[in-house]
Formats: structure tokens, sequence, C-alpha cells
């Protein structure tokens, strides 16, 4: 991972948080929806280079949180010694001056005096503590912001990261917000429901297509259709979009989140026993119920098996199905068993527990 950068780069490279698991879905979209060039990605971050850095970058969906990239290193030493490299790194390889001026241009400075706060993630044993390292990065910032600017622990209009794990750290100025990862959207929330950038992954998986036909048979709050209403631009013609779950609470809650983002056809329905017809849906996207949530988690299999068998009655032939799920392997033997081909599949942790996002093709 490269230290620092040269002035003479027209841009300076940014850095993506990601979910652990889904670096190479996020990488996909930088690459197609920003034109940016990839640089390394490591567990959870993807660094690339953009040729313009604008509020584009802020409607990434796939990814959790969006920064300037300052410095960065994969040869930390674990030691106390690596204390005097932050501050050093930080005090004289990032130009703050024109990450600032950048930073400004896409989210202008407040009215009064501008805050600033400094956060720093450890993961991995080392020989020092976070708040020596937050100490270290303060220290190489010293003199690098106006004597006006105050500090604040939430809300601050400019926030410093500093993100160490095992012997890689990247530090970097903060362009997105909270609304990044967690979506505007989302005004009704349930028991374990499922991520925004997970389900944005799943949505790209699928590769809907004009006049699709798509379905999510236990849609809960309505994540996924939200994802896929959300970006109503990428289509020419905007899919005919399904979702249904078993409870009215949920589907209640689902009508809340996505009457602003487009029409969704809702319906209260047994996803074992779909009021649809045979080969009428082009795409799946599902996220079926993980052990813990159900009074009794050996109802899984069970489920998985009846889900798979009426997606697969539903599905038209060449449609495709993206589908997390904890217990991965009957997902796996249920799809084996109608003949779906498997074509992808990721590795991610969910409400603790392994999980796996499979893709499958009807043939």
């Amino acid at each position: 991972m490269p230290r620092h950068r040269s002035t003479s780069d027209p841009t300076p490279p940014c850095y993506a948080m990601v979910f652990p698991g889904l670096e190479s879905i996020a990488a996909q979209e930088i690459v197609q929806d920003l034109r940016a060039e990839v640089k390394k990605t490591e567990e959870g971050i993807v660094i690339f280079r953009a040729p313009e850095i604008n509020s584009r970058l802020l409607q990434l969906r796939t990814v959790e949180d969006v920064f300037l990239f300052a410095w960065g290193t994969d040869e930390l030493t674990y030691r106390a010694a690596d204390l005097e490299r932050i501050r050093r790194w930080t005090d004289r390889q990032a130009d703050w001056a024109q990450l600032l001026r950048i930073h400004h241009a896409i989210r202008p400075k407040p009215k009064g005096k501008p805050s600033f706060r400094i956060v720093v993630q450890m993961s991995g044993k080392h020989g020092y503590r976070r708040v020596d390292a937050r100490k270290a990065l303060a220290e190489g910032l010293a003199g690098k912001l106006p004597p006006s600017w105050r500090y604040a622990e939430e809300n601050a209009s400019v926030e410093f990261w500093l993100t160490i794990n095992n012997a890689t750290a990247v530090c970097g100025l903060r362009l997105s917000d909270r609304s990044m990862r967690h979506r505007a959207y989302k005004k009704e929330h349930a028991p374990a429901s499922l991520r925004p950038t997970i389900a944005a992954a799943m949505v790209r998986l699928a590769e809907l297509k004009p006049l699709h036909t798509i379905l999510d048979p236990m849609c809960g709050v309505g994540t996924i259709l939200a994802e896929i209403l959300a970006v109503p631009t990428r289509y020419a013609v905007p899919p005919l979009v399904l979702g249904g779950d078993v409870s009215m609470s949920v589907l209640r809650a689902a009508g809340i989140n996505l009457r602003r983002l487009g029409k969704a056809h809702l319906l209260r329905w047994d996803a074992t026993a779909l009021p649809l017809a045979d080969e009428s849906i082009d795409r799946i996207v599902c996220n079926p119920p993980f052990g813990k949530q159900l009074a009794s988690p050996e109802q899984i299999p069970e489920l998985y098996r009846g889900l798979i068998h009426e997606s697969n009655r539903v599905l038209r032939t060449g449609g495709r199905a993206v589908i997390l799920a904890g217990d991965a392997r009957t997902i796996k033997e249920s799809a084996a068993k109608v003949g779906w081909k498997p074509l992808r599949q990721l590795r991610v942790r969910v409400l603790g527990m392994p999980a796996a996002i499979t893709v499958w093709k009807k043939e």
C-alpha cells in the first residue's frame, strides 16, 4: 500500500470502507459507476483513484463510507514504534490543505465555527492501545487546522479517520456521513433487518435488465426492494417489483420504507406456496430467515427446501436467483435437486453468524 502520493497527481486517491466479504462487488461498482481505477483491495477496504472527485462518490450503494486517502501502509510492526510512524506520516505524508479543499467542495462548511473529530478503529493485537494511536494521529495533525476550529464528539463537520487492521493502516478524511450506510429511506426497522449495503450487493449480483419482473418472496421491511427501486435511472424501463411476507406488520413497515422510492407490489403470502404463475419471474433476490430469527431453528432446513422448490416453479428458464442464507448447505442441496447452476458465492457474517450469498441460474 502506498504511503504517500505525488503532488503531480490530478486527484488524490480515495478509499471505501466495505462490509467484509463484499470487496469484489464494491470494486466492480466503483469501476463501472465512477470509471475509477482500483489500486488495492484489503479486507473491508477498497483503494481507488477516480477521474473526478465529486458527489457521485456518495451515491455508491455497496460501500459503507468513502474517504479521501491521506496515507496508508501494510508494514506496521505491532509494536509501540508504530506510534511515531503514525505521527510522522500524518504530519508529513498528507497534503491536508488540498484534502480539506476537496472536502469543502463536496460538503460545504457549515455556518459558524467548523468542528472536527478524530476517529481511530483497531483490530488485531498490538503493543499499544487505541487511545495511544489516536493521540499519535492528533499530534500529527497539530497545526494543520485553523485554531478557530472546535473539537466535537458528534456531528462534526470534518472527520479524520485512522483504521488499523493487523499490519495494515489507512488514514483519511471522511467524505460520507451515516446516511450512506443507513439510508434515508429506512424509516421502519425489524429485528435482524438486512444491512442496506448487503442488499445493494445482492441486487448487483442479480444483473437486472429492463422489463424484468423481480421477486423477493420474503421481503421483510423491504430493504432489497428498496435497493432495486432506489436507482431507477439504471433501467431504461422500470422493472416490475414484487414482494411478500407472511407477516402483515413487516409488510406495513415495507410499505412505509418504499413509498417514496417507487412502486412495488406487496402481498401477504407463504413463500413456499406463492400465488404466482409458473415461470413468471426473471430474478429472485431473497434473504430468508436465519435460525435465530425463528422460534424453532430446526424449521430452517424445511423452510429453505420449500423456498427453493417454489422459487424454481416461478422462475423462468435462464432466470437468476440471489440468496443470502446462514444454512448455505441446505440451499446448495436444494438448488442442486432442482437443477440450478451455481454461478458465484460470497462468504459474509450476518448477525454474528457465518453466511453466504449464493448466485444461481435456472437452466
